[in-house]
């Protein structure tokens, strides 16, 4: 693809040197090639970027003039528009069609260019969009409606009734609407009954999820995870959680039953979040916090950290003075 081609299609200015390179993929500094596409967001990474054999970079237009004697891409923000690129030069493989393997209910309704893999199961009243493909061995369940240009890789299950959006992408393993954890104790005699768990999982358009995490489906109502929500690998999410749109949320983390996370929040990851706890839109949780619950943490681009959650300056401070109390009570040991 050429350089004014991707250029083009990122809808960025291209200064091309008087050339335009042809394009096949994109790479690092230490295995670029003539053919491949680098970025660079400040001065040493452009350095590394001029050094490489790279056919072109993509820089900010404050390094455009010193981007030496390569052709290069100007963009607002390199690095989105690399990943940009990155899709244009290496477009997601599928072949359509499924396999002889594979149980499809004839009830199941499947649009134009599906494809299911090797043992996948596709049980009945299952609607899957034009485009989407399933991996081998998923199990896709009664009822479940899925979206078009959906990914769903190998061993993921969905139970039934869950409902995904287009353009969802689900990693190997996971499980989606499986039942909450919640159940009532006799306090007679000590044993545990389930509450029932008949809710449904709503996951909107463009979601992502990581391999092998869990995300029940609501109790009485719903579990919803919306527009734009990128979740890592081995996390697990509760009973009618509410996640808003564009939040990300990294691995190991915890989040309890009927707790909210608020659009665009950052929650770090091994975050452990209580029930019915209230995390603000746009926060951002640190590495390891936890909120406790019932609580509450809010405030727009206020990063919050510890067990359990407060302010980063707080939690600081806090820090500091332990650290002095333990110095002053080893003084007067000795």
């Amino acid at each position: 693809m050429k350089l004014s081609a991707i250029a083009q299609a990122l809808g960025a200015e291209v200064d091309a040197l008087g050339a335009d390179p042809e394009i096949t993929d994109i790479a690092g500094p230490g295995t670029a090639t003539p053919e491949t596409l680098l970025f660079a967001e400040d001065s040493q990474s452009l350095i590394a970027a001029l050094a490489s054999r790279a056919g072109a970079v993509i820089v900010a237009a404050k390094l455009a003039g010193t981007a030496g004697g390569k052709p290069v891409i100007i963009a607002p923000q390199p690095r989105l528009a690399f990943a940009r690129a990155a899709r244009l030069l290496r477009p997601l493989e599928t072949v359509a069609g499924v396999h002889e393997t594979a149980a499809v209910d004839p009830s199941a309704t499947l649009g134009e260019h599906v494809s299911a893999g090797a043992c996948a199961v596709i049980e009945a009243g299952a609607t899957i969009g034009a485009g989407t493909w399933i991996g081998a061995g998923a199990v896709i369940g009664r009822g479940v409606k899925i979206g078009a240009r959906c990914r769903i890789y190998p061993r993921v299950v969905i139970y039934a009734g869950a409902e995904l959006g287009d353009d969802v992408v689900v990693h190997a393993g996971a499980v989606l609407g499986s039942d909450g954890f919640g159940y009532v104790r006799d306090a007679q005699t000590g044993t545990y009954l389930q509450f029932p768990q008949q809710g449904r999982l709503v996951i909107e358009d463009g979601v992502e999820i990581g391999a092998n995490t869990t995300i029940d489906r609501g109790a009485l109502e719903e579990t919803r995870i919306e527009r734009g929500v990128k979740i890592d690998n081995l996390v697990h999410v509760g009973h009618n959680v509410r996640v808003g749109r564009d939040v990300v949320i990294a691995a190991q983390t915890g989040i309890s039953g009927s707790s909210t996370i608020g659009a665009g929040a950052v929650v770090g990851g091994q975050v452990g979040i209580g029930d019915h706890a209230a995390v603000g839109e746009h926060v951002i949780l640190g590495s390891g916090s936890g909120v406790l619950t019932h609580k509450k943490v809010n405030g727009p681009g206020v990063v919050f950290w510890g067990r359990p959650a407060r302010p980063l300056r707080q939690y600081l401070k806090e820090l500091a003075a332990l650290a002095r109390l333990g110095r002053s009570s080893t003084g007067d040991r000795q």
